[in-house]
């Protein structure tokens, strides 16, 4: 990467005329289509119709398992991704969350045509990956782009240069790519910035020449792979909304691959939890978020709500709180909270709030609030346990997500 060897990129808006030799580290940027010409021109027929998906999804993962060879005689073969299902629709933005080691990078490089699944089928663009020849997976590949998370620009070539190098590749003839070149540069707000080197930039520059770059042979899908990990939160935001312009304006599918819950909350129309290698589940933002259906779900997501108390903070309440605790996961309707109070005074029973945390996901609230609820004739006596348990019983059959917390131990 660090290429001292090579020259000044000779496209980028202002400068034209000058060579430069093909240099192509691995490491480069997105080598995609350009519309309006035939992506699949240098494909015979007979593999341009190989592997057609049974449905319109941009992406679809259809059963996949990738397991690794064991490193060394004594070692046992991972598996990374454990028959994982899921499929991206064009134009949406889907993200795929899940904390280290949960297959994410494997899922990125199955997508991408990188990696080959032991099991299953990959579908990109409406073709089976794993059926085609080496040939025409290049093909299809080109019309996918990468963002990283360490960025990797080459370091010897201006900010101009390495937005333009996809399109030397892609052979786009030089008056194309300045003009191209300047129109994404403005797009990302560093038109000014050209002449400059990646070593001159912050972080969060650096990724926007990133994302133009990927976005310079207008392939309709990009791949964000941590995009926003190595960025502080004010630089994250700002880089989230130049990929929202990108989704909005360019019509571009994204698929963001992150641990960072705030990521996903901020920019996904739907998600995917992968825990373990598995996809533990999946669906809308709002409804995975809201309700999670599986444990490890739960557990990821609660992360990033901070809405339910930590068995540390539990403890430290039962001090003040010796009544029965509960949790209500609030829910999207109209006068949930009227509703919460009108079934606990009918039962007579009182209900303090003493934690939780209500927000807002997709323009509909989202959160949890933790009770302390006690019956008439306080949380020990007979009656008063009778209500807190009728209370908790009416919520439950009117379909409120009601958890009891576990009593302290000891």
């Amino acid at each position: 990467m660090s290429g001292s060897t090579q020259r000044e990129p000779s496209s980028d808006p202002t400068r034209s005329g000058n060579h430069e030799r093909d240099d192509r580290p691995g490491t480069s940027g997105t080598h995609a289509p350009v519309p309006g010409r035939t992506a699949m021109t240098s494909v015979s027929a007979s593999e341009a119709g190989q592997g057609a998906a049974p449905a319109a999804a941009h992406v679809r993962l259809e059963h996949v398992t990738k397991t690794f060879p064991a490193a060394g005689s004594g070692g046992r073969p991972l598996t990374a991704l454990d028959d994982v299902s899921l499929e991206v629709s064009h134009g949406e933005v889907f993200g795929v969350v899940g904390h280290s080691g949960a297959g994410k990078s494997t899922l990125v490089r199955l997508i991408n045509g990188l990696e080959t699944p032991t099991a299953g089928r990959v579908y990109l663009g409406g073709r089976e990956l794993t059926s085609l020849t080496e040939r025409a997976r290049r093909e299809v590949r080109r019309d996918t782009g990468m963002i990283f998370q360490q960025f990797n620009l080459f370091r010897s070539r201006t900010v101009a240069g390495n937005v333009a190098y996809p399109l030397k590749v892609a052979r786009v003839g030089q008056p194309e790519r300045d003009r191209r070149v300047a129109r994404l540069l403005d797009f990302v707000g560093l038109l000014d910035r050209a002449h400059d080197h990646p070593e001159q930039l912050s972080g969060g520059q650096k990724q926007r020449v990133g994302i133009a770059r990927a976005l310079a042979t207008e392939p309709s899908l990009l791949l964000a792979d941590e995009a926003t990990s190595a960025l502080d939160p004010q630089t994250t935001s700002e880089v989230l909304d130049l990929l929202r312009r990108a989704n909005r304006n360019l019509g571009v599918t994204i698929v963001i691959i992150t641990h960072e819950l705030d990521v996903i909350q901020s920019i996904a129309d739907r998600v995917a939890v992968l825990d373990g290698g598995r996809v533990v589940e999946s669906g809308s933002l709002y409804d995975v978020f809201a309700q999670p259906r599986t444990e490890a779900a739960a557990r990821i997501i609660g992360m990033a709500l901070r809405d339910r108390p930590s068995a540390a903070t539990l403890a430290r309440l039962r001090l003040t709180h010796p009544g029965r605790i509960v949790t209500v996961r609030v829910r999207d309707r109209a006068a949930f909270q009227t509703a919460l109070a009108s079934t606990f005074l009918s039962h007579g029973v009182a209900a303090e709030i003493i934690f939780g945390g209500i927000g807002e996901l997709q323009d509909r609230p989202v959160g949890s609030l933790t009770f302390e609820l006690t019956g008439p004739d306080g949380a020990g006596g007979p009656d008063g346990a009778g209500a807190v348990d009728a209370a908790i019983t009416a919520l439950r059959a009117d379909g409120v997500d009601v958890t009891e917390e576990p009593a302290e131990e000891g």
